[in-house]
């Protein structure tokens, strides 16, 4: 009967163990930065959205994540196209603050990286992410609820900057 109990406990414990999410295997300093990246990006929400821009006096996409990353000594591409074969590719359920989300241009069809966000939360797949948008809907540096934008159809990837 006590090896019955033995083998549960240790089938049990193993469900577990491989039940754990890329989330749990950050170390605490890696959290702290990504904290640090998005507290950070928010400072700049309502700065206007200005083509080639990359300065508080106004960002485009890349311009916007490339400034944020900057502040922490973190090397990402001021183009778009430069976020092509970078990065370490993330599942979406385990996107994480700090992440970077690419999507297409304007033309979904055309399906290039021709724009750039930073995931600021992801609660049970629902992801908020912050960006510099050329829209008139929402001009500038802003926050937008991916699941309920019309940027579903634009999306390509997350990625994972902070390791590369």
């Amino acid at each position: 009967m006590k090896a019955l109990i033995c083998i549960s406990l240790l089938f049990f414990s193993l469900i577990g163990f491989s039940a754990k999410t890329e989330v749990d295997s950050i170390i605490e300093p890696e959290l702290i930065l990504r904290d640090s990246i998005v507290d950070y990006a928010q400072e700049f929400i309502g700065i206007p959205y200005k083509w080639g821009g990359a300065t508080t006096s106004g960002f485009d996409c890349t311009g916007f994540v490339y400034f944020v990353f900057k502040k922490f000594g973190i090397k990402v591409s001021r183009a778009s196209s430069g976020y092509e074969n970078v990065g370490e590719k993330r599942d979406f359920e385990n996107a994480l603050a700090g992440d970077i989300m690419l999507f297409t241009g304007t033309k979904p069809e055309i399906r290039k990286v021709g724009h750039a966000g930073i995931v600021l939360q992801n609660k049970d797949g629902v992801i908020d992410f912050i960006h510099s948008s050329s829209s008139k809907k929402h001009f500038g540096v802003t926050i937008t609820r991916y699941n309920a934008s019309g940027y579903e159809k634009r999306f390509l990837r997350i990625i994972n900057v902070l390791n590369s």
